[in-house]
């Protein structure tokens, strides 16, 4: 099966950004109904070298960083739109760790701490335990953060 890069089907992107959009909201308890015409345009015109990986991890970032019903777009990852981004651009994303570590630590306080099982963080997060447990290793994030 050949299936032709994401650069060469546009049309199909504002049915995988909502898609993306509702997956990750629901994981993350959040309700994103709006998402803005030029915020649209500009992913429309991203040649997208990872392909829908890429779109995907791009639209995960976005809801994390969201606050509201509207999609917060970070635009200035978009300088040039028809060019392929540098190899040089770092990996992660200081302000994304630094919501997602927000994110993670309000979902504890919420649960109480409590990681595993059907009213976990873990499952609210839409992560495995094991997943959470090594996220929270990384982000440096410890009982005495949350409890």
């Amino acid at each position: 099966i050949v299936v032709p890069p994401l650069r060469d089907r546009r049309e199909d992107i504002p049915l995988l950004v909502r898609y993306f959009v509702d997956r990750h909201s629901r994981r993350m308890g959040k309700r994103i109904t709006s998402i803005p015409p030029e915020a649209m345009q500009i992913l429309q015109s991203w040649n997208w070298p990872g392909n829908i990986r890429e779109l995907d991890n791009f639209i995960e970032r976005a809801v994390i960083l969201s606050s509201g019903p509207v999609l917060r777009v970070s635009l200035n990852e978009f300088e040039n739109p028809l060019q392929v981004p540098s190899l040089s651009v770092p990996l992660s994303d200081p302000r994304l760790e630094s919501a997602e570590r927000d994110h993670i630590l309000r979902i504890l306080r919420e649960t109480r701490g409590i990681i595993g099982g059907s009213r976990g963080a873990a499952e609210r997060l839409g992560l495995k335990r094991t997943t959470l447990n090594s996220k929270l290793k990384k982000l440096g994030i410890a009982r005495q953060d949350y409890i």
